[in-house]
């Protein structure tokens, strides 16, 4: 991660700046921009618009970061625009010292792609933070900031008023504001940056759609989903829904790796990638609700930058069997250390360090209930290895790190 918008504007000028004849939800935000992402973008093809979704990390496949009506890329056109783009970057550097980072690129193919096919909307999800993140450089038709916790403080700051005003940096004069955030010294940030750059801001305080079924499972999801009610709302004037298209669309979302659940003869597993103590708390409240007194085996792999100690503090304590692996990453937490952790936090739980992948799941085949969990990275190996996904490679999920 590069922050800073020069070369991203730079690379999509050198494309004929697409992003001016689109237009965008911005979606950021520290748990729940996924989700909410998902939800706007099936509410309005619910509504018969064709709609652009850019989200990351990818679970399994690239091109899943680059979708129109939920159909990733095709290989071909991702191949044909990367080449174009490739031959620009090598023609004419952005600086003599900088190269262009994947995100960025990525960034950029994803408006080519939409562009292409004619989307009515764009959403549009920020990678890291808001302020510097690379998709800041368009000028969207409303923002939304999920909620606001800790998560990539050496990045964003290490207080909340910090990681707010990183947030809130996506903010836009005059463009309409919805936010979920409930911490008073957060909401106080995105409050004044919204009156300095005369923003409407709606706050959503508590879910508003008991009524409403939701095709995302986990009691977390209702805030998300009345988040995407809210900004539906405050663009009627602009893409006007009806509210069959909001119900529909909120029935049929998916969205992979969040609270994911995948049954089997005799066994279930659930897959979250919630990788930081926000995500770990909604995740321990969902398996409350959905699963009363179980106690799951859980499989575990986190990357270092997380707070990984204090998640396998949270995370144990709900099994009795603890299967520990590390993430196909060069940032993966040693396993041994997660095992450390998660004795002392359980020191009657049996916890296992296995060597892959596919051997801790064939520690759990006998395992009613099975919980994976601690990176989103991580959920991708194990979608893969389930044989739940099709057409990655660990060539694919290696893009995520891409340097």
């Amino acid at each position: 991660m590069r922050p800073g918008l020069d070369t991203v504007r730079w690379l999509a000028q050198c494309a004929g700046s697409p992003q001016n004849r689109l237009r965008f939800v911005h979606v950021a935000g520290t748990n729940g921009k996924g989700s909410t992402c998902a939800m706007l973008e099936s509410i309005y093809r619910a509504a018969g618009l064709k709609v652009g979704l850019y989200t990351s990390p990818h679970l399994v496949r690239f091109s899943e970061r680059i979708q129109v009506n939920r159909v990733c890329i095709p290989d071909c056109d991702l191949a044909r625009i990367g080449s174009d783009l490739r031959a620009i970057v090598e023609k004419s550097p952005p600086t003599a010292d900088a190269s262009v980072t994947l995100f960025e690129f990525a960034t950029v193919m994803a408006l080519i792609w939409f562009l292409e096919q004619r989307c009515d909307v764009v959403i549009w999800e920020t990678g890291l933070g808001g302020r510097y993140d690379a998709t800041n450089f368009v000028t969207p038709l409303a923002a939304v900031i999920t909620n606001i916790g800790w998560d990539h403080q050496a990045w964003l700051g290490n207080t909340l008023t910090a990681i707010a005003a990183e947030k809130a940096g996506i903010i836009k004069p005059a463009v309409p504001v919805i936010t979920g955030v409930d911490q008073p010294e957060a909401l106080d940030v995105i409050r004044a940056r919204a009156m300095e750059l005369g923003a409407p801001l709606r706050v959503v305080r508590a879910p508003a759609n008991s009524g409403i079924r939701l095709g995302l499972p986990g009691t977390y999801q209702r805030m998300n989903a009345a988040v995407a009610m809210a900004l539906v709302e405050a663009l009627q004037a602009v893409i006007p829904i009806v509210a069959k298209a909001v119900r529909d669309g909120l029935a049929q979302v998916r969205w992979g790796g969040r609270f994911q659940r995948i049954d089997r003869p005799g066994q279930t597993f659930i897959l979250d990638g919630a990788h930081n103590l926000p995500g770990v708390a909604a995740l321990k409240t969902a398996m409350q609700i959905e699963f009363p007194g179980r106690r799951p085996a859980l499989i575990l792999g986190i990357l270092s930058d997380k707070d990984w100690e204090e998640m396998c503090s949270q995370l144990a304590p709900l099994s009795e069997r603890i299967l520990l692996c590390r993430v196909d990453s060069n940032r993966s937490t040693d396993p041994e250390e997660l095992r450390r952790a998660c004795q002392r936090a359980n020191p009657q739980g049996r916890v296992e360090v296995c060597p892959s992948v596919s051997e801790a799941l064939c520690g759990v085949v006998s395992e009613p209930l099975v919980l994976v969990t601690g990176s989103l990275y991580f959920v991708g190996e194990v979608l893969s290895a389930l044989g739940m996904a099709t057409g990655g490679d660990p060539a694919d999920r290696g893009l995520n790190e891409w340097k």
